[in-house]
């Protein structure tokens, strides 16, 4: 005669433990999945409510309310602390219209603007600001993020003897102001140029003063996004 087992409860722990695991498994998964989901709505609502001009550019223009879901709190203290530095030391060039500083959602933007820095219709760099741009050089070589040169004109067509278009002008002024950066010792590997001609413009076309302020080149700093 067999001996009765008395362990077979053990068959049936041990597949119920196994299930349970599963289950875990599984429902950490799916949290970690809409967790990613989530970020990608709430991303996708603030751009759009930007869009709308329904919220400002900048997280921390709506008093203290929540950090952008793409930028980590560390970069954007580094930025602030970045700004902070530009508008203390380039106070007298930003004080006379001459560079403008600004945050968007893509990260800091220091506007070089045109008439303190080139000649109407020209890509030479005004020997004027040469000081000035070795102190942004100087800056900007303390910061190891990767920086783009933008060139943007207005919409006043232009054909000279060196230009056919404001594309040739804006792209132009981008690269001669990476080869100052290049010159001041900002590394090459950080640097982008691009020229945008007059189709990214800051202010209203319609009027002089915002067509002064949309001949500039725009040194961007990006936001750092978040690591996967």
């Amino acid at each position: 005669m067999r001996a009765t087992s008395h362990d077979r409860w053990l068959v049936s722990y041990a597949d119920f433990i196994t299930l349970l695991f599963a289950f875990f498994v599984v429902m950490y998964s799916a949290a970690q999945l809409d967790k990613r989901r989530a970020g990608q709505l709430a991303t996708a609502i603030q751009t759009a409510f930007l869009q709308k001009g329904s919220l400002p550019p900048n997280p921390s223009d709506a008093g203290g309310a929540a950090k952008s879901s793409d930028t980590p709190i560390g970069d954007e203290q580094q930025q602030a602390a970045l700004k902070n530095q530009i508008e203390q030391i380039l106070a007298t060039e930003i004080a006379n219209g001459d560079i403008a500083v600004r945050n968007s959602r893509e990260g800091l933007v220091i506007s070089l603007r045109e008439v303190g820095f080139f000649d109407t219709g020209s890509d030479q760099i005004k020997a004027s600001s040469t000081l000035v741009f070795r102190q942004l050089a100087e800056i900007l070589r303390q910061n190891q993020s990767n920086i783009r040169v933008e060139g943007h004109t207005d919409n006043v067509p232009i054909h000279n003897a060196r230009f056919s278009s404001n594309w040739d002008l804006s792209t132009a002024r981008a690269t001669a102001t990476v080869r100052l950066l290049i010159r001041d010792q900002v590394d090459p590997a950080r640097l982008s140029a691009a020229g945008y001609a007059e189709y990214h413009p800051t202010a209203s076309n319609d009027t002089a003063d915002g067509r002064a302020k949309n001949r500039r080149v725009d040194i961007v700093i990006p936001r750092k996004p978040l690591q996967q």
